[in-house]
């Protein structure tokens, strides 16, 4: 990246956030005074200008005693190839303290950051769009047998393969973008994990009530019981809600790519859990093992007596 302004005002790969998310999280300037006693704390963010650009870093005059140095690995939260990417002589900035030491000769030395003043900011960023229930967009750029990860805010975030909602195989999806939820925000133990299915899940939500029928397709077949595709969205039909009756496995009433009418049984926005039933659509029980097509005929009948039961059930309890 090439751009300084992306650095100086942390436009990175998940995309641009709007100004409110940097107005909010920004350090404010006029509450930072350097120390007069060439005491430094580790953390504490100073106020220094650039005095000396180096190929691998550049030297920082905080109007102390104390010299500061600050290497290009800190200079921002994504990768840079030279210092000019990211600070102009005689600038005056932010920097935070990372660590201290002595020289050869025994004076004190400080290393400095702005890659983590940038860290903070993110952080900060993404607690507030978690809050919001913001939806993200970010690039696949690696992948692994337990998931992908993806770059939020300059932080690595990653997403659990049980919350990707695709037919690809994994490995084609690396440097595709896709629709990201947050899971969970987790600065102190720098985890960052998202929903790629809560994402797809949402706008469906919008359009799916309990009790809904709905057409899909056998995903999958487990011990459990099926997965459906609704769309793109995975749903569960566990064993027990395909039949009254009780049978021995999933793979004797589905096979793969069957398609198939369910009734939505539950919504899980938090979890992005769609929980569906064919036992709830059974006109009589065990028909979903013996005719499932009668079942599929009935269906919206089915669920409308469930919907109705439902809603007495509702009256009685209040």
């Amino acid at each position: 990246m090439t751009d300084r302004n992306n650095h100086a005002n942390l436009i990175l790969d998940a995309g641009i956030i709007s100004k409110k998310y940097q107005q909010r999280a920004l350090v404010k300037p006029d509450s930072l005074v350097n120390s007069k006693s060439n005491s430094f704390s580790l953390g504490e963010i100073v106020i220094g200008t650039v005095c000396k650009l180096e190929p691998e870093g550049a030297l920082i005059d905080l109007g102390s005693e104390i010299a500061a140095y600050i290497p290009l690995r800190e200079m921002s939260i994504v990768e840079v190839e030279s210092p000019e990417q990211v600070l102009q002589l005689n600038e005056t900035r932010q920097f935070s303290v990372v660590r201290d030491y002595s020289d050869p000769e025994n004076n004190p030395r400080l290393s400095l950051s702005i890659r983590e003043l940038e860290r903070r900011i993110a952080w900060e960023r993404v607690r507030q769009m978690q809050a919001e229930n913001v939806t993200v967009y970010a690039t696949v750029y690696a992948m692994n047998p337990g998931g992908a990860s993806v770059k939020i805010e300059g932080l690595r975030g990653f997403i659990p393969s049980s919350h990707i909602c695709t037919d690809k195989p994994k490995e084609d999806l690396i440097g595709e973008e896709l629709p990201l939820k947050f899971l969970e925000v987790d600065e102190e133990c720098d985890r960052l994990s998202l929903s790629h299915r809560s994402a797809l899940l949402e706008p469906m939500i919008k359009k799916l009530k309990v009790g809904d029928v709905v057409v899909g397709k056998i995903r999958g077949l487990k011990p459990y019981g099926a997965w459906v595709n609704i769309g793109d969205v995975p749903a569960l039909l566990h064993i027990s809600e395909i039949s009254h009756v009780p049978f021995d496995a999933s793979d004797s009433v589905f096979k793969v790519n069957d398609e198939v009418k369910v009734m939505i049984l539950d919504v899980d926005t938090v979890r992005g859990r769609i929980s569906v039933s064919t036992k709830q659509l059974e006109p009589e029980p065990g028909d979903m093992l013996k005719n499932p097509q009668l079942v599929y005929e009935k269906a919206e009948e089915m669920a409308a007596k469930y919907r109705q039961q439902m809603q007495e059930r509702q009256k009685d309890s209040v």
